[in-house]
């Protein structure tokens, strides 16, 4: 996972991560007018989403739930949430770089779902109000169990906002012709407004919005190819080895090489060759996504557990499809994009830098005007990603420190709306100057950082404090810091920060292996486990009585939090 082309895989980490380069920028581009009225379009609509949605935020349980939405739309926002431009733009170049690889990427990306729907969604629900740590904290201490619950969202959200923002610069750069710096603020700018005035309701709607149109960009993308094949897997398969052999054979491989290298697009193993790296990564995007506090805030939204259930479903219908539809068209983009000169530079590297397959997938399906839609597309990605974000940060901020710890819950619901808000503004300046800071470093390492930071932290403490009645507040928050640190440190001494972001030398990195994810999250199951164990308190004798009345609640919803009126 170290450069691009590479450089797809680790963005496939990103449940957000649009397409961070590392590479020194490309100079500016000129402006696509056609892209230009598209995204005017689209954040017009919008904002005057924002304004109506401002009107119905005027509490705190409005602003971080939304007031009750149904399973079905929260279905389609969880599916808009986690679709990201990195599953987009990532997975595709994957595919068009390696071939069958690609897939496994979806695959790993998708497999968490199910566990969210029959271990987590309705436990989710019945147990918590605004926040993951709602649920983790119902039957622990509330001070130390909301710190660590805050400070891994918060960490978690930084890397993720870090990678958005470099992503949507990178592309509004290149389609509009603005400077770098000047793209950030925009995405910036943007996406404090969502969060600040419209809070979940607004946010909602932009990734309802945005997943209809990825979906139905995708599919237009994915069927035109099929149909230019007769709607034959075989045929497109066998063209897509045909050009690629063409190619290394241009690039001056022998016959032999050539043919090799073609056939390997059909091939598992071109990614990660070493064993115990794949189960860490696999690891990392299995079980991050149960533990991101985007996508697990968002059961708070839905009335009751069955709607979180029914949210769960259709989110799993709309992200399976959508990985299907990457699929083909990264072979699609093998066809009809790699080969052609128009879309390469003078050294024979696709425009842009690897992430704008897609875009340039989209220009030769349908010129100036398919090219324009899908880029807004991206953007819209870019931006419901980058709110749901923001809001999740705010919101561990405001009702986990501010209202709990600091009021000790006597928090008036206007303070703690406008705390919210405060937090929004900071954390959307912070997330703009991290995007400028780190323009030209590799942040593929941070996205990987967020999945392993959510599948080390969040999840554990998560799984155990539902699913374990012996789990107490001393090795819930043990366990999680041993996560959160170990993550993060691993992954500062991982190659792919040591050695390709610090600049060391090849081999000399401390931690061998590409992901920390096998030896953090076991490390943080092993410290609450035994943490928890040997604690003979009163205080965890009574926490291991509680866990009947939670298990109660966690099964059946009585006494669950209402969306709309907390």
């Amino acid at each position: 996972m170290k450069k691009f082309f590479s450089f797809p895989i680790a963005s496939l980490l990103a449940s957000g991560l649009a397409h961070a380069q590392t590479a020194a920028p490309a100079p500016a581009e000129s402006t696509n007018w056609t892209a230009v009225a598209m995204f005017g379009i689209f954040i017009a609509g919008t904002l005057w989403i924002t304004k109506w949605a401002s009107k119905k935020t005027q509490s705190a349980a409005a602003f971080y739930t939304g007031g009750g939405i149904g399973g079905f739309t929260n279905g389609l926002a969880i599916s808009g949430d986690y679709m990201s431009a990195a599953s987009f733009l990532g997975i595709t170049a994957a595919v068009m770089s390696t071939g069958y690889d690609g897939l496994i990427y979806s695959i790993g990306f998708f497999v968490g779902w199910p566990i969210l729907t029959f271990l987590m969604a309705d436990r989710l629900r019945n147990l918590g109000k605004f926040t993951f740590a709602d649920v983790a904290a119902y039957r622990f201490q509330q001070k130390p169990i909301r710190t660590f619950a805050a400070s891994g969202t918060l960490v978690t959200v930084a890397f993720y906002l870090i990678a958005q923002m470099v992503g949507a610069g990178q592309l509004i750069k290149l389609l509009f012709g603005l400077s770098y710096t000047t793209s950030v603020i925009v995405v910036g700018v943007l996406m404090m407004t969502y969060v600040m005035f419209g809070g979940m309701t607004a946010t909602t709607w932009v990734q309802v919005i945005k997943a209809v149109m990825l979906l139905g960009g995708a599919s237009i993308m994915a069927l035109y190819v099929l149909w230019q094949f007769g709607f034959n897997l075989e045929a497109m398969f066998a063209k897509a080895v045909e050009i690629k052999t063409s190619s290394l054979l241009a690039s001056g491989k022998t016959a032999e090489e050539a043919a090799k290298g073609g056939l390997a697009i059909l091939s598992p193993g071109t990614f990660i060759k070493d064993p115990i790296s794949a189960i860490s990564f696999g690891m990392a995007l299995m079980l991050g996504t149960c533990g991101l506090p985007h996508i697990l805030m968002r059961f708070f939204t839905v009335p009751n557990a069955k709607e979180a259930r029914r949210s769960v479903f259709w989110a799993t219908t709309w992200i399976g499809y959508f990985y299907i539809l990457t699929f083909i068209i990264g072979f699609g983009a093998i066809i009809f994009v790699s080969a052609e000169p128009q879309f390469l530079d003078a050294k024979g590297a696709l425009k842009g830098g690897g992430n704008m397959t897609a875009v340039h997938m989209a220009s030769a399906i349908g010129g100036n005007v398919f090219m324009g839609f899908i880029s807004a597309v991206a953007f819209a990605t870019i931006l419901a990603v980058v709110a749901g974000l923001t809001l999740s940060g705010a919101s561990a901020v405001s009702h986990d420190l501010y209202a709990t710890l600091i009021k000790k819950g006597h928090a008036d619901s206007k303070d703690e709306l406008r705390v919210s808000r405060i937090t929004t503004v900071a954390l959307g300046v912070v997330a703009v100057l991290l995007g400028i800071v780190f323009e030209k470093q590799n942040v593929a390492f941070m996205v990987s950082l967020a999945f392993a930071v959510a599948a080390s932290a969040n999840f554990p403490v998560l799984f155990m404090s539902v699913l374990w009645k012996d789990c107490t507040t001393r090795g819930a928050v043990i366990g999680g810091f041993l996560g959160l640190v170990s993550s993060v440190v691993l992954t500062v001494l991982s190659p792919s920060v040591w050695e390709a972001v610090l600049g060391n030398a090849k081999g000399s990195a401390p931690f061998p292996y590409t992901s920390p994810a096998l030896f953090s999250i076991s490390l943080a199951f092993l410290g609450i486990w035994f943490f928890s164990i040997t604690d003979k308190s009163q205080r965890a004798a009574q926490e291991r009585e509680a866990y009947k009345l939670q298990e109660v609640r966690s099964e059946t919803g009585l006494g669950a939090a209402e969306a709309s009126a907390h």
